[in-house]
């Protein structure tokens, strides 16, 4: 039987050591390939699509209900896309990954207001499963990539481009609604998040992988 073991003593300056690592990984150029990659993966999941997939649906006269509960089995996708992806990345580059990721979204989004109508369609279930799939899918890459790089700060380097992702999302809800107001549609807010997609999946090409070292 393994013998008693004491609580370990508590440490401080933890804040103190997120700033240096903030401070430090800010100096490195992968750093700022996946904050920048982040800030598109924000843009073009939670940002927009959990703050206005519903009223885009609506602009399709499909009623609020039957959007939120695809919006829901969307969730539901991106949960198994989340652990698909976990498993992959064990397996594969993470940064080929992130490019298949992005470039499926870019896809899916592109295609998503011929694909929104009154009723649920093949096209409309095809679309939540695939966007769903990649939805959550490029965490795991990306936290792998930022132990690659990053060793035992990897994961305070990860909480930082999670702000960069939440800022993207952040931008994304409000100026996503924004433009409908303006241009009466959410067609050119799907161009324009693809295409910046389309540039993530780039982005994660001139990331240079890192071997990991014992």
């Amino acid at each position: 039987m393994p013998g008693f073991v004491p609580k370990p003593a508590p440490e401080t300056g933890a804040a103190i050591r997120t700033v240096r690592v903030l401070s430090g990984a800010a100096r490195t150029g992968m750093f700022w390939l996946l904050a920048g990659m982040f800030v598109v993966c924000g843009a073009s999941t939670n940002g927009i699509m959990w703050s206005n997939f519903v009223p885009a649906a609506s602009d399709h006269h499909m009623p609020a209900t039957v959007a939120a509960s695809l919006l829901s089995l969307i969730g539901v996708f991106s949960t198994v896309g989340a652990l698909a992806s976990g498993w992959l990345t064990d397996r594969f580059d993470p940064r080929r990954l992130l490019t298949v990721y992005f470039g499926v979204r870019a896809v899916t989004l592109i295609l998503l207001p011929g694909v929104l109508a009154t009723t649920v369609g093949p096209s409309v279930i095809a679309f939540v499963i695939v966007y769903g799939l990649v939805d959550m899918a490029t965490v795991p890459p990306v936290i792998a990539l930022c132990r690659m790089r990053y060793r035992e700060d990897g994961p305070i380097v990860f909480g930082w481009t999670n702000v960069a992702h939440q800022l993207g999302a952040g931008t994304s809800a409000f100026v996503g609604a924004l433009a409908r107001e303006a241009s009466g549609s959410y067609t050119s807010v799907w161009l324009v998040l693809s295409a910046m997609c389309v540039l993530a999946a780039l982005l994660a090409v001139l990331v240079r992988r890192v071997p990991v070292t014992s």
